[in-house]
């Protein structure tokens, strides 16, 4: 004789409450349906499972029986469903990046994938590679500040933010509320690596420079050594609104600046790579609501 694993549960489920409308309530299906279900069961098996008095139910011996393989049952099947999904391998995948990911769009959503089971990996890649690892092909996929050299790569952008200034805090400029870049273009500034290209020439703001070339005080391979370098007098650096909050320092100061474009934060990958999750994660990043302006979403992450 079949049995459903429903009818089990039902079953087991009145056993310990021993009250129909309790055990009801802990499957989330009706009262009456439930003792319709009970009595189908006893009929198929040709015996009483619980006496039913007006206040009280009681397992009959029979019943006692039955719990404890129909408890043994149900853990088996769970188990096994259990097992069945862990024979599929998680989906794992390297996200690169170049400055700390703390804007909501990206920790969110990658936490909620993690929830899933899917093994996320962030690996911190230096300014030297741009592409921050997709080039080299140690990351499936990459946040990356726009514009991206290179041909092969897909981008998607995230958060479009204003520009600020890092100074040293002693700056004659440091107590300003914003500055205007043609006040900083003569500074001397701390400079991305050479093969940076493009993205070396947009964080010296060379296209706002009317010409003029910049003064290199420094150059620099990660977000922490532009800032150590800022620090120590050796120029200035300019920074993305969202990462200000996330670099305080007591020997730093975060001024905005006027006069230049936004900075573009991305999600990128290989063109070529057609993953089913590869696809599903740049749809969930790229369909989180954006902030209405660059300074909302600043003033969201400094706390300004």
């Amino acid at each position: 004789m079949d049995v459903h694993l429903r009818d089990l549960r039902y079953f087991v489920a009145v056993a310990e409450e021993l009250h129909f409308t309790r055990a009801a309530e802990r499957l989330y299906v009706s009262q009456p349906a439930l003792s319709k279900q009970i009595r189908a069961l006893e009929r198929q098996l040709g015996f009483q499972l619980f006496e039913r008095r007006r206040r009280q139910v009681e397992l009959t011996p029979q019943g006692e029986a039955l719990l404890t393989p129909a408890r043994h049952l149900l853990a088996d099947w769970h188990k096994a469903i259990q097992t069945a999904r862990g024979a599929v391998a998680p989906v794992s995948l390297t996200v690169g990046m170049q400055t700390a990911v703390g804007r909501d769009v990206q920790r969110d959503v990658l936490a909620g994938f993690r929830d899933r089971g899917w093994h996320i990996t962030l690996r911190l890649v230096a300014w030297d590679d741009p592409s921050a690892g997709l080039a080299d092909g140690t990351c499936d996929l990459a946040f990356v500040w726009l514009p991206l050299p290179g041909a092969g790569f897909a981008t998607r952008t995230l958060v479009r933010e204003r520009l600020w200034v890092a100074l040293p805090a002693g700056h004659r400029m440091a107590d300003r509320a914003e500055i205007d870049f043609d006040e900083l273009a003569d500074e001397p500034f701390i400079a991305l690596p050479r093969s940076a290209g493009p993205l070396r020439d947009f964080w010296l703001a060379t296209t706002a420079r009317a010409g003029r070339t910049p003064r290199i005080g420094a150059e620099a391979g990660s977000t922490d050594e532009v800032l150590e370098a800022v620090a120590s007098g050796q120029g200035v650096a300019l920074i993305a609104e969202g990462n200000v909050g996330l670099y305080q320092r007591p020997d730093l100061v975060y001024r905005p600046v006027v006069g230049l474009p936004e900075a573009e934060l991305a999600i990128a990958w290989h063109v070529t790579d057609r993953r089913p999750e590869v696809t599903e994660l740049v749809a969930a990043l790229t369909s989180r609501p954006r902030p209405s302006t660059a300074s909302e979403e600043g003033r969201h992450q400094t706390g300004a």
